[in-house]
């Protein structure tokens, strides 16, 4: 990676990858970062109120210890959050663009605060719908915990599920993870949580008709927005009790 320029000005581009879902670019914008993919701007390290938020709500209530799954690594607030929660034993990231994973180990570290490197956290570099459909007893972060906690419910699965890969359900980033907000894809997250599970979702604005979807798969739901600078306010989306199906 080249030296950047000066920070006055414009956003000025640190980086181009051409990653699984397109292109990738990290852009830098004064003090602070960007990463834009396919021409779409996704995420930037300016605040992370409602990134944090995502994690803190889908842990609290639960006694430790915790076992995460994060979908989507962006900046890094959500991973960070997490690890500072005493009740979380455990972080699987699963992050599909390695460019993203190795700008970690660079300039979007400090935000991070070099987690990734952490030996409570596990990096996947995969699809989460991948993750999401392969045999549990075959992925390497959960057969961990499972070894090192014989008497824990549920191997294979989770007490939070933290997704922030899209700007929300109805504003996907690849066309094909429009999959994961509908009821077959619901269906693959219900079947990750353990008893006391959350799924926690960040979307950019409300979408009633997923929150509507939420509700025909779990039994408790809840939309909590957080008001931004500009615009509608982000919205994190939390399902607990999943109902069972026939």
């Amino acid at each position: 990676m080249g030296v950047v320029p000066g920070t006055s000005g414009g956003p000025v581009v640190v980086e181009r990858a051409e990653g699984v879902g397109g292109e990738l670019v990290l852009r830098r914008a004064g003090a602070d970062y960007e990463i834009i993919s396919n021409g779409v701007f996704l995420m930037d390290t300016r605040d992370g109120t409602s990134e944090r938020l995502l994690v803190r709500a889908a842990v609290e209530g639960l006694d430790g210890p915790v076992r995460l799954l994060i979908g989507g690594l962006g900046v890094g607030f959500s991973l960070a959050e997490a690890l500072d929660l005493p009740e979380v034993a455990h972080v699987t990231v699963v992050e599909r663009e390695p460019a993203v994973v190795d700008w970690h180990h660079g300039v979007l570290r400090p935000w991070s605060r070099g987690a990734v490197d952490d030996p409570r956290v596990t990096v996947r570099c995969a699809d989460l719908l991948d993750v999401l459909t392969e045999p549990a007893a075959t992925e390497p972060a959960v057969a961990e915990l499972v070894a090192a906690e014989p008497g824990a419910p549920g191997g294979g699965r989770f007490d939070a599920l933290c997704l922030d890969i899209d700007n929300g359900p109805g504003w996907t980033v690849t066309p094909g993870n429009a999959r994961l907000y509908s009821p077959a894809g619901l269906a693959l997250l219900a079947a990750r949580l353990t008893r006391r599970g959350t799924l926690a979702v960040w979307s950019a604005a409300a979408d009633p008709a997923f929150e509507a979807l939420l509700g025909d798969r779990f039994a408790a739901v809840e939309a909590r927005p957080v008001p931004v600078p500009r615009g509608e306010p982000d919205v994190v989306y939390l399902a607990r009790r999943p109902r069972h199906t026939a």
